[in-house]
């Protein structure tokens, strides 16, 4: 087989598809990392979603999820002892595309993150 002829796949091996198990041990390492002890502040809120969310794209980049489109999306909230729905829709291949999450609750705050691979043909 030619060796260019790989860069036309249309469907990724299973080896290279996008694991949502290991995703998901990705983002909660790094929201243990960079969310223990932290303290609910509202004005640091956006900046600290961002952070994470670079943090989590950059770690399943270096995984390896290389022909992957990451979307990741970071909310950041007061633990006050409401509660919170969240929800996601899309449109996407289910033979190919996947997403994992993860929460990390403390006192004082509460973060979702979501990681969601779609593949890139």
């Amino acid at each position: 087989m030619d060796a260019g002829a790989s860069a036309y796949l249309i469907r990724p091996n299973y080896k290279d598809k996008f694991k949502a198990v290991l995703a998901k041990e990705c983002i909660g390492e790094i929201l243990r990392e960079q969310l223990y002890g932290a303290q609910y502040d509202p004005e640091e809120a956006p900046a600290l979603s961002r952070a994470l969310a670079d943090s989590i794209k950059n770690k399943l980049r270096d995984v390896g999820f290389d022909r992957y489109k990451l979307v990741v999306q970071v909310v950041v909230g007061e633990q006050r002892g409401e509660g919170v729905k969240m929800a996601a829709r899309c449109f996407w291949d289910a033979d190919t595309d996947s997403y994992a999450q993860d929460i990390f609750m403390n006192d004082s705050l509460f973060c979702v993150a979501a990681a969601f691979g779609v593949y890139y043909y």
